[in-house]
């Protein structure tokens, strides 16, 4: 692996176990970041550590941790830094979604989603930030990345199904603005991407009410590796630059 802007890096990926996740840290590690993956399958984090790391300068280590459980959240980031000697950008991926009317709906899917999609970012963020902040003020790179995942649902709510989906996406996009306006000075750049359909395994599991990614037609379906060339894009522009929020449709979506 030759030089690339995130040489001498670590990068934090939640819900690195699949989908988006495991394309992001695809993604960093082939731009020379060390990437630590974090999620609940250890077996799939250790297959995915092992890919990587079977690559020509690839790097990465996994963690099993459960977004929702604080403490084992911050357990697994402190051991990481340990490991790794810090935390330069940090991609918050993990996401649950149900989706149903809200006079048919079960209250513990309404809870599970805030728990993983609005807490877990809040447990993952809370114990990196101190590392991130460090990173900023002595790497070379004179910045550090906080990225959340979100969705087009973060921006409008596309269905009435989508309800407490997307009012677990509205919550990320505030929080993330919040940190950018807080963190700008200390040079914490504070990102979010907003995909739309993509081909998942929350798109693709005939879950009902769920979008679905299993009959794409016309152009098709964004694929995990389209976000993961945005969490890229985004974190590797020169110290001056910022790119707050990327909006990521398929071609042929409407919503």
């Amino acid at each position: 692996m030759g030089n690339t802007v995130l040489n001498n890096t670590t990068a934090v990926v939640t819900g690195a176990s699949s989908g988006i996740g495991a394309a992001v840290a695809e993604a960093l590690a082939a731009e020379g970041a060390a990437v630590v993956l974090l999620a609940r399958r250890r077996d799939r984090l250790t297959q995915l550590a092992d890919a990587i790391n079977a690559r020509d300068g690839g790097r990465a280590r996994s963690y099993e941790a459960d977004v929702t459980d604080a403490d084992a959240v911050r357990a697994a980031i402190d051991t990481a830094v340990r490991d790794c000697g810090g935390i330069d950008v940090l991609v918050n991926n993990a996401g649950s979604g149900t989706w149903s009317p809200a006079l048919e709906a079960e209250l513990t899917d309404w809870h599970a989603m805030v728990d993983v999609n609005l807490n877990g970012v809040l447990n993952v963020t809370h114990a990196a930030l101190p590392h991130l902040a460090r990173a900023a003020a002595t790497h070379d790179r004179g910045v550090a990345d906080l990225v959340t995942i979100s969705s087009v649902a973060g921006r409008r709510v596309p269905r009435s199904t989508s309800n407490v989906y997307a009012a677990t996406k509205h919550a990320v996009g505030a929080f993330s603005e919040a940190l950018r306006q807080e963190l700008a000075g200390q040079h914490v750049r504070a990102g979010l991407v907003e995909p739309g359909v993509v081909a998942t395994e929350l798109t693709t599991s005939g879950r009902e009410g769920a979008p679905d990614a299993t009959n794409p037609t016309g152009y098709g379906v964004l694929q995990p590796s389209d976000i993961a060339d945005a969490v890229v894009f985004m974190v590797t522009r020169p110290r001056h630059t910022a790119i707050n929020e990327i909006l990521v449709r398929p071609t042929e979506q409407t919503v």
